[in-house]
């Protein structure tokens, strides 16, 4: 990611527009204009228009597999693992609406080189999560007939958020966070962790 101030407001600028009209609805022009540029300006800092949004995107799935991978070191119980992991997935997603719908809903975008780098972040992720669920099925915590679409269920719970989260209505995003690491658990069949 651009560290100077005019490459840092280009993809803020590009963030909103991808959300706002999503990718092939955004110019150049729309995202220079809003940064405040020129539309020379954003080939100065980026090749493309499309390597703007896989800076995004790369970004935000790391930021997402470092949340999970920070949630899942948390303890060495599955349920308060899910629990923190969920929750912190969950607020994140929540906090960064408009970054996390452009992460999680223009992959298809991506040229085929970066969506695969994209979408190994994604399995990785994945895998944290996978690691966790199968522990708490072994140790009798999580009572489900499979770990895949237990996990599969998981990560659309915390990725939907995006969504319908507008941040206007009565719960705020570490509510949202902490409502869905229940919903996670209940869906599990585990007890919630003690306090």
């Amino acid at each position: 990611m651009p560290a100077n101030g005019t490459g840092q407001r280009l993809l803020d600028s590009a963030t909103e527009a991808f959300a706002a009209k999503g990718f092939h609805g955004t110019t150049t022009r729309d995202i220079a204009t809003a940064a405040g540029v020129t539309p020379g300006a954003v080939y100065v800092h980026h090749r493309s228009k499309e390597e703007l949004l896989y800076s995004i995107s790369r970004v935000g799935h790391e930021r997402t597999l470092e949340l999970v991978r920070t949630g899942a070191a948390s303890s060495s119980d599955p349920v308060q693992q899910i629990s923190t992991m969920v929750r912190d997935f969950v607020e994140w997603q929540a906090a960064n609406r408009t970054k996390s719908s452009v992460v999680n809903f223009e992959l298809a975008a991506l040229t085929e080189e970066h969506r695969a780098d994209v979408l190994e972040i994604r399995r990785s992720v994945d895998a944290e999560f996978r690691a966790v669920v199968d522990r708490g099925r072994q140790q009798g915590l999580f009572h489900i007939e499979d770990t895949g679409l237990a996990v599969l269920a998981l990560l659309s719970l915390c990725v939907d958020v995006a969504r319908w989260y507008r941040g206007d209505g009565r719960q705020s995003a570490a509510g949202i966070g902490e409502h869905h690491s229940r919903m996670a658990l209940r869906m599990l069949g585990a007890e919630p962790p003690s306090s």
